[in-house]
């Protein structure tokens, strides 16, 4: 089997890594925009050889990992040239408007929108490694419009990741993804942001700043480029949802202002019900790493 990983950083990258090791028989060909990393990929074994387009017709599983501002363009391109019985699968963050934009692709069929939860904050070829996906959730999207044969091809290869799978709607996952990922992230970015505004002194941050605070503007390391096109692609989402945060930063400063401090005392109370979740998803990633 021929599979080809479009985009060579930590997604791509890490995928390629965990299907040689799964199934070494897979040839691997990549490509990217960014030729160091291409080279990169092919220093660290990411892929076998580099993938050129003429010969995409010859690819069995694509596999598109890019900024999902580029994804809609980017896949439509790729099922124009890929044989009729390949599989495409994107891997972004963001699945509403590709999927609106391939909607009236002929081979619309051949593609099936993807979305693994897994990742750091690093990035590019260097950050990828081959248990990246083991044991975290795979969410595939809109089904129905892809070849049932193909989503098992799809299956077979995350199988011996262990990986859940869960099936949704395209809209419903950017708007799930909008408050429990792409908001912790503008909060991140944001909160890091603040801190340098105050903060100019570096040595102070890091004499003061203690485990919480890096644990909390740890995604502010994410990349920008990678980021900003997710931001772009879910604006409706990712704006109704910081409306709904904005409020309640609001009406915590009205609180504190006016000294309303049982009121504040209930509000951590109730956010405290987070906790056998956020406990339930360490001792998920600390078993999967």
């Amino acid at each position: 089997m021929n599979i080809a990983s479009i985009g060579l950083g930590l997604i791509g990258g890490s995928f390629a890594l965990s299907l040689k090791k799964y199934f070494p028989e897979i040839k691997r060909f990549g490509m990217d925009n960014n030729p160091e990393h291409l080279q990169k990929a092919l220093e660290l074994n990411i892929i076998d050889e580099a993938l050129h387009d003429e010969n995409l017709f010859k690819m069995d599983v694509v596999i598109v990992s890019i900024p999902v501002d580029k994804a809609s363009a980017v896949v439509q391109d790729i099922l124009d040239k890929v044989h009729p019985k390949a599989l495409v699968m994107d891997m972004g963050s963001t699945k509403g408007a590709l999927c609106a934009a391939i909607a009236a692709h002929p081979k619309r069929s051949q593609f099936l929108a993807a979305h693994p939860i897994a990742g750091t904050e690093f990035s590019g070829p260097e950050a990828a490694f081959s248990l990246l996906f083991d044991k975290k959730t795979m969410i595939f999207c809109d089904v129905e419009a892809t070849q049932p044969e193909l989503v098992d091809i799809a299956l077979s290869l995350v199988a011996p990741m262990e990986m859940t799978i869960k099936y949704m709607g395209a809209k419903d996952h950017d708007k799930h993804l909008a408050y429990v990922s792409h908001l912790s992230h503008i909060s991140s970015f944001m909160l890091g942001k603040t801190v340098l505004q105050v903060e100019q002194n570096d040595k102070t941050i890091f004499d003061l700043a203690g485990s919480g605070f890096a644990s909390t503007v740890r995604l502010a390391k994410s990349n920008p480029v990678t980021w900003t096109a997710i931001f772009k692609e879910n604006k409706g989402e990712v704006v109704q949802a910081l409306d709904e945060y904005i409020q309640n930063l609001k009406t915590f400063k009205a609180e504190l202002e006016t000294q309303n401090y049982t009121e504040i005392h209930q509000q951590l109370v109730n956010a405290n019900e987070l906790k056998p979740i956020l406990n339930g998803i360490l001792k998920k990633e600390n078993h999967g790493n």
